[in-house]
């Protein structure tokens, strides 16, 4: 009975094919447009993402003092709000002290003081993020988007097209916070990354590697699966514009982690020729990811495919590695882990306590609290990582 209760604890009880990002959630346009079926018949969204300032002001930083002084304000409101609310407690606390009396009705029941909602809760959810409801438009409604597009132009905006609900083998087609976590950074850092040759794993519908295009030279955005790659390809034409300010392009490639070489046959979409491969290794200085780390397997793939390349490259590469820590509630443990984040930070550890004598892996943890270009909730779980991968021979 015991061997049997202990594989039932290991087998999970619930289970689900479905994962959903609640991006769309979090996003300034209140309707999503179903553009048409994918290959697997899934419904395909078109999303807009704000961008807190223009890509014209992307060379000059024109906005970038403006944003953080719009942000310092926010904080300070949200100060000025915390302190009506510490002196509303402080009202209550003193009238609790009066004496049991005071909170006694008239037929001597308890009668329970109860602070009605702040209006520093509302106007705090106000300044951190707008949560709507998806109206979701099917095709020939796209006279329904004349708002939004009359309230954005053409150089404040990223449109994506994206599923919003997939099974797990498909999640790349779906748009995640830690990827809007990582676009934050490059704007952040963008003189970093100006004139840069950059590659991209498991860049999904490439918002990360079309933010990077607005500053660096050339950008490979790499995943697998036909259907993912020409959903990504199609987003990279559609914020083309994004990119030609400063003459950076985005190229759509397939990279296994599972296979040791790239693919390069020519009947095989998305595959690479031997010249993309010789200027990849001969000028990437920069390679990222977002969200790919909730499957053990494919956290050791990722981690050997990144060792694989970093050691082939001419140059020195520095890997920055975003994500989010999914808690989750586990039978097997009885308390709440995050089982894919453990494993990822342990591989991380191993990779740099790797002594090869080739390659010397430098890891950094980098804090998340620079200025944000997108509008999406930054919860505490995002992580960003900074890998300095250096040849010794």
């Amino acid at each position: 009975m015991a061997d049997l209760a202990e594989k039932e604890m290991d087998n999970p009880t619930f289970r689900s094919d479905t994962v959903l990002s609640d991006v769309h959630l979090h996003c300034p346009s209140k309707r999503h447009l179903m553009v048409r079926l994918n290959a697997v018949g899934q419904p395909v969204f078109l999303s807009y993402f704000k961008l807190l300032w223009s890509t014209e002001d992307l060379a000059s930083g024109k906005h970038v003092r403006e944003i953080t002084t719009g942000r310092e304000q926010q904080c300070r409101s949200g100060d000025e709000l915390c302190d009506k609310d510490r002196s509303n407690v402080k009202e209550e606390r003193e009238l609790n002290s009066e004496g049991v009396e005071a909170l006694l009705d008239d037929d001597g029941d308890l009668e329970v003081v109860r602070r009605p909602r702040s209006a520093s809760n509302l106007q705090a959810e106000e300044l951190l993020r707008d949560i709507v409801c998806p109206v979701i438009l099917m095709k020939g409604k796209e006279d329904a988007f004349e708002d939004e597009e009359q309230e954005c132009t053409c150089s404040d905006v990223v449109k994506i097209e994206h599923t919003m609900a997939t099974p797990l083998e498909d999640v790349g087609k779906q748009v995640w916070r830690a990827a809007f976590l990582l676009a934050d950074y490059i704007l952040f850092q963008r003189d970093t990354f100006r004139g840069c040759s950059v590659l991209e794993l498991g860049g999904g519908t490439g918002i990360t590697s079309i933010i990077m295009g607005t500053v660096a030279k050339r950008v490979y955005c790499t995943d697998v699966g036909e259907d993912l790659l020409a959903m990504c390809e199609q987003n990279v034409a559609l914020n083309k514009h994004l990119m030609e300010p400063g003459g950076g392009e985005v190229k759509v490639k397939e990279l296994d982690w599972l296979k040791d070489e790239f693919c390069t046959d020519p009947e095989t979409p998305y595959s690479w020729s031997e010249e993309e491969i010789a200027d990849l290794l001969d000028h990437c200085s920069v390679i990222m990811a977002a969200d790919v780390f909730y499957d053990d397997d494919l956290t050791d793939a990722l981690f050997r495919t990144l060792y694989r390349i970093t050691h082939n490259l001419r140059n020195s590469c520095t890997v920055y590695l975003a994500l989010e820590k999914r808690l989750n509630f586990t039978l097997r443990h009885m308390d709440i882990t995050c089982e894919a984040y453990s494993h990822f930070r342990n591989t991380l550890n191993d990779l740099e306590n790797l002594q090869d004598g080739k390659m010397k892996y430098t890891v950094e943890h980098i804090k998340p609290d620079f200025c944000q270009f997108l509008v999406y909730e930054r919860i505490e779980q995002l992580e960003l990582w900074k890998i300095m991968a250096e040849h010794l021979t």
